[in-house]
């Protein structure tokens, strides 16, 4: 198949269903001959995935697509490809616009397009719906998407706030819907969250333009990736802080496990990077929301790795490693940050401080550290 002219395919997302939807309709009333594709993955359960395809003169057509090895999500990806394509080689259309289901992240479905578009299709914009009065509420509810009946697949372990986080923090564009109840708060919440990000109204002109702007679908997986995230900076307004906390010292294992309800608990939203010294070769995400947490293992740290393997690492890693690197430790450090209205910044300063090493424990060496608690097994190494 070919097609005259690569469609442009533009990714809507977000929990906020009805901003969502405001959104989407904005963007067909805004640019002529578009189409807005959507998956309702509610029917799941029942076997099968509902798919609309609609403009702004109504329903064109809509089916089912059966699931795809029990996956909705899985289901949605086999469903949409032939489909964006059918319209690519159609050439009548100008703009697809994938309207995502309420808990599917929009990363997957950008590189799904990007991997197996080409020629064809080109994402252009990646757009999360917003509704300021509800950035807080979703992103302090630590439900499971189970629980409130959004989970995407049987095996769906996400909240509802560690998904609302990263449908955020991936868009290139947040469209934004009217609601008197939002205040200043919410709004300096929604930049601090991701400053980034251009703003526009939902049925705005500029939202459209921006919607067909251009998205690098590679760099902006590496945004999201824990060893090359572009943080936020420190900010402070309208009630709502931004902390950066970096440091050269390893944790102590024991003394931050101890402090991991605290620490997340501390803040609407706390992300990044972090070490410990029974594990100083071991690169650690922090994630965290409505008050759940998730580390995970990433790998090495540049600095533990042979001279050699460095030609095997993309640029934004080594670039984002060279930002933190130490004489001594090289890119191991700590950068995480915590973004809440009402932030104790000192508390949480002083009590982040408090799980270093020592000035005792770190002249001790990196030999004596491996043999510190190893508190986080549970957590990074557990039983199958």
């Amino acid at each position: 198949m070919e097609a005259k002219h690569k469609l442009s395919v533009v990714i809507v997302s977000g929990l906020h269903s009805d901003a969502r939807h405001q959104v989407v309709e904005g963007l067909l009333k805004d640019v002529p001959h578009s189409v807005a594709l959507h998956h309702d993955l509610a029917t799941a359960e029942k076997g099968t995935v509902h798919r609309t395809a609609r403009d702004t003169s109504g329903m064109l057509s809509n089916g089912e697509a059966p699931l795809v090895n029990d996956c909705a999500c899985c289901a949605l990806r086999e469903d949409l490809m032939p489909e964006l394509e059918r319209l690519a080689v159609d050439g009548e259309t100008k703009m697809a616009v994938v309207e995502l289901w309420d808990s599917v992240e929009p990363r997957a479905m950008a590189e799904v397009i990007a991997a197996h578009g080409e020629g064809l299709v080109e994402v252009t914009g990646v757009i999360t719906a917003v509704d300021p009065s509800l950035v807080l509420p979703y992103l302090a509810n630590g439900d499971d998407l189970a629980e409130v009946g959004l989970a995407a697949a049987a095996t769906d372990q996400r909240t509802v706030g560690d998904t609302w986080a990263r449908q955020l923090e991936y868009a290139s564009v947040i469209g934004l819907v009217e609601n008197a109840e939002a205040d200043d708060e919410d709004r300096a919440l929604l930049r601090q969250l991701h400053p980034t990000a251009p703003r526009a109204e939902a049925g705005s002109s500029e939202l459209a333009k921006l919607a067909l702007a251009g998205f690098d679908v590679e760099a902006a997986g590496a945004g999201q990736h824990p060893a090359c995230a572009l943080l936020p900076q420190e900010a402070e307004e309208s009630g709502v802080s931004t902390l950066v906390w970096r440091k050269h010292r390893p944790f102590h294992p024991e003394r931050l496990y101890e402090a991991l309800e605290d620490l997340s608990c501390a803040a609407a939203r706390s992300r990044g990077r972090f070490w410990l010294a029974d594990r100083p070769d071991t690169l650690l995400s922090w994630d965290a929301a409505g008050g759940a947490l998730c580390v995970e293992n990433n790998g090495p740290w540049l600095a533990s790795l042979p001279d050699a393997a460095w030609d095997m690492i993309p640029p934004v890693r080594r670039a984002a490693a060279a930002l933190d690197w130490h004489p001594e430790h090289g890119d191991c450090c700590q950068h995480l940050v915590f973004i809440s209205p009402g932030l104790d910044q000192d508390g949480l300063t002083a009590l982040l401080d408090s799980c270093l090493l020592t000035d005792g424990e770190y002249e001790a060496g990196r030999t004596a550290w491996k043999t510190l608690p190893a508190a986080f097994d549970a957590l990074l190494d557990p039983v199958r």
